[in-house]
């Protein structure tokens, strides 16, 4: 490796001449930006960086390739083409414009169908195999079951009094459209009793085809570390752990210096922090699935739905002769939601939501 200060001094004197540091994810958003990427293969990217397993980076490197943006593009040429005849039609009616037959329509509708129904399949895949556990952890009265209620909307049983959980609560928790199940251990001691639990949620993942339960291991920041707790974070990979500081609205005790996420069931920012992480984790450690990046499928979804729906609704209109005039503007909707996926129509949150996970000089 290079000499840190040597770096630095240089990175000074590249400032101070008048450059200055990339943004997170500034070169690949250029790059996107340039017509060389699509947003498709943006969200590659991170996933080649981010990819843990053998599968995970041979689905983000098909991706980076062009493996879903590639039939993307042939779709929406075709309907792009079918569009612009259907209007010429309607539009120049004086002109002599040839039609296209019923059949031929049908035809082609069908042929629009199929692929989007590919893609359907390929996005709702990756998501639903992706389905997460979280399990919180935690030493007697610290702030789990506030937690859990204050992300689920339930009502677990609360007290002052260590021991109130004697069982473990789960629930299902929507994060922007990833779907985690979200346990609530009991808080006892020996720790034998929270690894049953663990084990439990483990294979209650299993039978339904989760990836492996994430961690959310919790830190009162009203005390000092517990043996128990220093263990924790030594034995749980930090793959699949999220570290809480707990009750942060009170005074601060604890000697924990890591990376945690302080959290407070009286703030909702601290909440809206928290789920965040929890989706950002839920999508980094998902199990690969198919050609499409779990990023990709999360956001895309939607999308891929309505455009599904709208080339439904065009085969309607044929079939049932209803006029060019309404096929055209349903052929616009499927189009303008298949651009939302490449990133052809796209708005500067979606941007700021794909590009802001990406480190520095990427």
């Amino acid at each position: 490796m290079g000499s840190q200060p040597l770096l630095e001094a240089i990175l000074r004197s590249l400032c101070k001449c008048g450059a200055r540091l990339a943004e997170p994810g500034e070169f690949t958003m250029r790059a996107f930006l340039a017509g060389r990427l699509d947003l498709t293969q943006a969200e590659a990217v991170l996933a080649v960086i981010e990819a843990e397993r053998p599968n995970a980076l041979e689905a983000a490197l098909r991706q980076l390739a062009g493996g879903l943006s590639t039939p993307l593009g042939t779709l929406r040429d075709e309907l792009l083409e079918l569009l612009a005849h259907i209007e010429a039609s309607f539009e120049f009616v004086e002109e002599d414009i040839e039609t296209i037959e019923t059949a031929e329509l049908a035809s082609r509708l069908g042929r629009a169908a199929a692929g989007l129904r590919e893609l359907q399949r390929q996005m709702h895949q990756r998501v639903e195999s992706g389905r997460a556990t979280a399990v919180l952890i935690g030493l007697p009265n610290t702030g789990k079951s506030s937690l859990f209620n204050a992300l689920t909307g339930y009502q677990a049983l609360v007290h002052d009094q260590p021991g109130t959980t004697r069982d473990y609560l789960s629930a299902e928790i929507d994060l922007r459209g990833v779907g985690c199940r979200l346990i609530d251990t009991a808080g006892r001691i020996p720790e034998a009793a929270v690894d049953a639990i663990v084990y439990a949620a483990d294979r209650l993942a299993a039978r339904e085809g989760s990836a492996a339960p994430l961690t959310l291991l919790c830190l009162d920041v009203n005390r000092p570390l517990h043996d128990w707790e220093r263990q924790q974070l030594r034995e749980v990979p930090q793959s699949h752990r999220l570290v809480l500081l707990t009750k942060c609205d009170l005074p601060r005790q604890t000697d924990y210096s890591g990376e945690a996420i302080e959290t407070s069931a009286c703030f909702d920012a601290s909440l809206d922090t928290l789920r965040a992480a929890l989706r950002d984790t839920v999508v980094r450690t998902q199990a690969a699935g198919g050609d499409v990046v779990a990023a990709t499928a999360v956001r895309c979804r939607e999308s891929i739905d309505q455009a599904m729906a709208g080339i439904e609704r065009a085969e309607a209109i044929v079939k049932a002769q209803q006029g060019e005039e309404l096929l055209a503007a349903e052929l616009r909707l499927a189009l303008d939601e298949l651009g939302k996926v490449v990133g052809v129509v796209y708005t500067e949150d979606v941007l700021d939501r794909i590009f802001s996970r990406f480190c520095i000089g990427k």
